[in-house]
This record gives structure tokens, C-alpha cells and sequence, in this order.
């Protein structure tokens, strides 16, 4: 490796000394602006410190990851990883850069299609397709990839990374109220501890471990700032640049996140206090509900607001799970703290445990909570879990009377069109309930002379 800095230097003499595929990335390059001129800069009415985000995206090939780069020259290390499980703090504590990787584009899947199965989540193939594509600098400068057991996909694809980068992966048990599965996975986030602390040569102390974990406690606490905002109505900001600020808490430096995030958020509250909103105040309310969103997956939040509904709250891994529990930092011991740490991923309720009732009583209670007139929930082709589970979460939220569409789709543009025929039938559906005229059906009912299209599964 150069020990040039790259510092002053163009994206391009960086791209090429990382060993980025020149000619595939600016394929992709040259998509993005496109798609995000179209998805973000077109709204109205958003908030001016939106821009640090919006900034973010426009080199987000260049200054962050040249950033991370200059880390790792210095002699830190750079953990890359894919799910919400992964304990961050362990990393930070250790001095080295942790990232979370996983592909949200559809450009590398036909690179990914070269080695695993077509009929595989597109999260898995683009995550894989990025890393073989040698398309994202991000996987070119990690160190160690760190993987998880939520899905057979996964498992497997990680043994194939493992042939580029090397990669570690967390057992994660199936039954999280077990007694025997909660020793095991305490065991799993020490021996990872284990394994931080010789990758980068550095110990990880009580005091490093506590530090760490306040300072990931903090973004936390801002992201629940932020979503918070979100409950008034109408809202200060759209859903989709909200979605957009969670995906990029997994890139960014933590402590300058959560300043710019801040900044963002006495904004929006000082909207909120003049009653300004970004959709009128009668725009129907919609929780989205299912599997992660990573960059630049926006589709679905795209075609709901522009069908005149607002995104309100996420109950997935790019939203609620990954905020929705604090660690106690002041431990007395680095064993306790493991213990906090392992006991706080095991609340994440994710839909790879059995049994998992946790799961479908967070989606009823985030809808009233951000008083949802419906719920779109959101699957990704070929993720069984959450697909099975939705018959337990559509049985919940129609015992609350709350409407719910399931959506099953990819990364890709091509049902684009269907999708919004069913989304704007569906908001259509929650408008109309919205009315309330005498002898109105009760809130959160569809009426019955709104007809629905075979196959929008509307409950």
C-alpha cells in the first residue's frame, strides 16, 4: 500500500490506488445523480441543513471513503459488516473504523449472478456484487468483513467472501428467550471482542468500551430526536430524507453525525413550532414496516410520497430496531459491559428468531405510536422470513383495525409501475377512511365502495 496520502489528490488517483474497476464504476456513477436529482432534489420545502446529507451523497465515493482510507494508512483497521447485530462499540473501542456494507443498488447483481443463484434476496447479491465488481471503496478498504446468522442466504454468501476479504462471522441464535442461546451469543460477543482486539493489536479496556458505547448511545439518542419529530402533523420533513440520514449513520463519523443530525433536528423543531410541514396536514400517515433499506434503495419511499402519502415511521433495521435500545455503560467490568452489549442486539426483534411475538407487537404499537392511518409492508424477493412472518403482523394490525399492503419487490425499476398502481390505490383507500363522514366506518377501516385491485393484499 502507498503511504502517499490522498489528501488533495482526485477521486479517480484514489479510486484507482484502492483498485476500484474504473470503467464499472462510472457506469454507476453516472447513474446516481440521476436517480437522486428525481428521488430528493425535486421535493419541496426541505429543510436547509438537509444539505450536509445531500452533500454527503454527491461524493459519496470520495470524501468519507478517502477519509477511512487515511485511517487505515495511519494503522487502523477498517470493519466492514451487514446487519444491525454487528456490535459496533467493540470496534470503535478498539480504535479501528467500523461501516456497515450492505447493497442496496441493482447495478452489481449481475456481477453476483456470476457465482450465486439468480432466485437469491437482492440484498445478498448486491452486497456480494459490490464486493466482486471491485465497484465500492467502502469493501476495498476493509480489513475484516464481519457477517452474522440471520439468514441461510447469508451464511453462505459470507463463506464465498471469504475468498476476497477476510470474514468473520457471528453466531447468532435462533430462540433469543433461551437461557442456553443468551450464553451462547455472550459467548459470541466476546470471543468477537477477541477477535477486534488481535486484528488490531490494540486492548480493549473499560474505559475505551465505555467511551464507545456512549458515543454510540449518543447517535442513537439523536436518531430518537429525530424520528420523534416525525409524530407531528404535518411533518417537519419527508420520509424519505429521513431515510435517507438512517443510511447514513452507517457511514459517517459518529461524533460529526450526530452534530450535523442535532443541527438538522432543532431545525425541524422549530418548524414543528410554526406549524410548517413538508405534506399537507390530511396526507395520509404510513409506517413501513419489514426488511432493511440500505443506499440507494429508495424506491418504495419514493413512490409513496409522490402518490401523495407521507412516511411517518420505519420499523426495520434502517429505522426503529436499530435505535430502539440504549447499553448502560457504567458497568464496573468489561465482562458486564459485554453482557449489557449482548443483551441490547438481542432486543433488536428481527424476524430471524422463532418465536418472535415481540416483532408484530412493535408494528401495532409504532403504528398508533406515530399514528399510521396504514401500514406498507415491505419484503424483499426471496427473504422467507420476513415474507412468512407477515401473516403474524397482517393478524395484529387487523385486530387494531389498522390497514396493511404487503409489497414483495427488488432493487430494480421494472415494477415500478405496478407497484404505484397498488400504493396509490392503497392511499387512496386510507384518504377516503380519513373523511370520516357521518356514518363513516371507523378510523383506520377501509371503506367498502373504495375498490381494490386483485392482488393489492390489503387487509
Amino acid at each position: 500500500m502507498s503511504g502517499k496520502s490522498t489528501t488533495g489528490v482526485s477521486n479517480e488517483e484514489f479510486w484507482r490506488e484502492l483498485g476500484i474497476d474504473i470503467e464499472k464504476h462510472d457506469e454507476l456513477m453516472k447513474m446516481l445523480p440521476v436517480i437522486y436529482q428525481n428521488v430528493y432534489l425535486t421535493q419541496a420545502n426541505r429543510p436547509k441543513n438537509i444539505a450536509y446529507f445531500d452533500n454527503f451523497i454527491a461524493d459519496i465515493h470520495g470524501a468519507r471513503p478517502k477519509e477511512v482510507f487515511e485511517r487505515k494508512k495511519r494503522g487502523d483497521k477498517v470493519i466492514g459488516a451487514f446487519c444491525a447485530y454487528f456490535p459496533e462499540e467493540v470496534v470503535l473501542a478498539a480504535g479501528a473504523v467500523p461501516l456497515i456494507l450492505c447493497g442496496g443498488a441493482d447495478f452489481p447483481v449481475a456481477d453476483a449472478e456470476k457465482i450465486l443463484p439468480r432466485n437469491t434476496c437482492p440484498l445478498i447479491k448486491s452486497s456480494f456484487g459490490f464486493r466482486t465488481s471491485k465497484t465500492c471503496p467502502y469493501f476495498l478498504s476493509a480489513d475484516l468483513l464481519v457477517g452474522e446468522t440471520t439468514c441461510g442466504g447469508k451464511k453462505k454468501m459470507y463463506e464465498l467472501l471469504n475468498e476476497y476479504t477476510p470474514t468473520y462471522t457471528l453466531h447468532l441464535p435462533h430462540k433469543k428467550d433461551d437461557a442456553e442461546a443468551r450464553k451462547l451469543w455472550l459467548n459470541e460477543v466476546k470471543l468477537f471482542k477477541n477477535e477486534i482486539e488481535e486484528i488490531t493489536g490494540s486492548r480493549i479496556t473499560y474505559d475505551k468500551l465505555k467511551e464507545a458505547i456512549l458515543r454510540v448511545n449518543r447517535k442513537r439518542e439523536v436518531l430518537r430526536r429525530l424520528y420523534n419529530t416525525r409524530k407531528a402533523s404535518p411533518p417537519p420533513i419527508s420520509g424519505k430524507d429521513v431515510l435517507l440520514i438512517m443510511q447514513l449513520a452507517f457511514f459517517d463519523e459518529v461524533d460529526r453525525f450526530v452534530q450535523k443530525t442535532e443541527e438538522l433536528i432543532n431545525e425541524l423543531e422549530g418548524r414543528i413550532k410554526r406549524g410548517e410541514g413538508v405534506f399537507p396536514k390530511d396526507a395520509p400517515r404510513i409506517l413501513v414496516s419489514g426488511t432493511p433499506m440500505t443506499v440507494p434503495n429508495w424506491k418504495l419511499h419514493d413512490i409513496i410520497e409522490k402518490s401523495g402519502a407521507v412516511v411517518v415511521a420505519e420499523e426495520s433495521c434502517t429505522g426503529t430496531r436499530y435505535f430502539s435500545e440504549l447499553v448502560e455503560p457504567d458497568s464496573g467490568s468489561v465482562n458486564i459491559q459485554l453482557k449489557n452489549l449482548a443483551e441490547r442486539y438481542l432486543h433488536i426483534n428481527c424476524a430471524c428468531f422463532t418465536p418472535n411475538a415481540e416483532r408484530p407487537e412493535d408494528v401495532v404499537r409504532l403504528a398508533k405510536e406515530y399514528k399510521a392511518d396504514g401500514v406498507v409492508y415491505y419484503v424483499l424477493q426471496f427473504c422467507h422470513e420476513f415474507n412468512i412472518e407477515f401473516a403474524k403482523v397482517e393478524r395484529a394490525l387487523k385486530e387494531e383495525g389498522i390497514p396493511v399492503i404487503k409489497i414483495e419487490t427488488d432493487y430494480s425499476q421494472s415494477d415500478t409501475g405496478q407497484l404505484k398502481t397498488r400504493l396509490e390505490t392503497f392511499i387512496e383507500i386510507l384518504r377516503a377512511s380519513k373523511v370520516k363522514p357521518r356514518g363513516a366506518v371507523p378510523a383506520g377501516k377501509p371503506l367498502a365502495s373504495v375498490k381494490v385491485p386483485v392482488g393489492a393484499e390489503i387487509a
